[in-house]
């Protein structure tokens, strides 16, 4: 269970791009703790530099500032390296609607860059963040890998086309790939601030400091949160995972189903509030529901995730008390 017993050779070199992002730096904190080296790739553009100023004194971590859209920075980051975790993307659907250029140039063109890059290095394994948005408007739940529907915003399409492209590279040049369709993950250092931060944190920020959340919706919409650490979990195992997994994506999830609603009141019970929220519009390219089946990553990957929804909101209130 976990990945606690996900072990690596000693000087086994990770490069995580996107680094300083929330999952990033959570995957650079698991790995430096299992004795490996990473190698941090972030232009800053949207992760944090305290995020990985927590590493700076251990001599198995370095920084690279640097753009993914920039090859040759690719190119001299890989170098060396066992295995990359390709973290390095902008989310946000409402966000990517309103800059279809620059997802397309950072999400597309830099994740291409990177897999050039990591081929002509002979890179282990290269496994990236997808997401559960390429399965669009499919209305079948749970999502299953190979039923998607219509992509419903350019970020979606940026996460598919980056699917299509690792195929390739499996297929033609050997490089082995992985996609994780992560499923709103949610956890310690994740980001509140913003108009497009995740609900989540956004959320406890703003009830902590005595504001009113505004609900996109109805606040019926159910998603399958995800605890960071289920997500440290798939990207370690992925690593290692056997050679039919290669080309392929998996869902990374817990398997659950929560309301917005439901998880708006919890918090408030779990703060000591007593705060009715608003309700605003709908968000554009947003779907409805949203649960996986991991079935695939579990026979694959071996993937068993422990943290559940409640576990992990438990330990995500308690971060942000903290640290806000």
């Amino acid at each position: 269970m976990g990945y606690q017993n996900v072990n690596f050779p000693e000087n086994t070199l990770f490069l995580v791009t996107g680094g300083a992002g929330f999952i990033g730096s959570n995957l650079c904190e698991a790995i430096l703790k299992k004795g490996c080296k990473v190698r941090c790739l972030d232009d800053l553009s949207t992760g944090k530099q305290e995020n990985v100023d927590i590493f700076k004194e251990n001599p198995n971590y370095t920084f690279i500032k640097g753009d993914i859209k920039d090859l040759g920075t690719c190119m001299k980051a890989c170098e060396g390296v066992d295995y990359v975790l390709n973290e390095a993307a902008w989310g946000s659907v409402p966000r990517s609607i309103q800059m279809p250029l620059f997802y397309c140039a950072n999400n597309i063109q830099g994740t291409l860059n990177m897999m050039e890059a990591a081929r002509q290095n002979n890179v282990k394994k290269f496994v990236y963040a997808s997401s559960s948005s390429v399965y669009g408007d499919e209305p079948k739940l749970p999502k299953r890998e190979g039923t998607e529907g219509n992509l419903l915003s350019p970020y979606a399409l940026t996460k598919r086309c980056d699917e299509e492209w690792a195929k390739q590279y499996t297929m033609h040049y050997g490089l082995p790939t992985i996609g994780l369709r992560y499923f709103n993950v949610f956890g310690r250092r994740q980001d509140p601030d913003g108009a497009y931060a995740a609900v989540i944190p956004k959320f406890i920020k703003q009830l902590l400091n005595g504001e009113t959340p505004t609900i996109n919706g109805d606040g019926r919409q159910s998603r399958d949160f995800t605890y960071i650490e289920n997500v440290i979990e798939a990207n370690l195992k992925a690593c290692l995972a056997p050679d039919e997994a290669s080309g392929e994506a998996f869902n990374v999830a817990y398997g659950g189903r929560e309301y917005l609603i439901d998880i708006y009141y919890g918090l408030t019970k779990a703060l000591g509030l007593d705060v009715e929220p608003n309700f605003g519009p709908d968000r554009a390219g947003d779907i409805k529901h949203s649960n996986a089946d991991i079935s695939k990553a579990k026979r694959l990957l071996g993937y068993e995730p422990e943290w559940s929804f409640a576990r992990g909101i438990e330990a995500a209130i308690e971060w942000y008390k903290e640290n806000l």
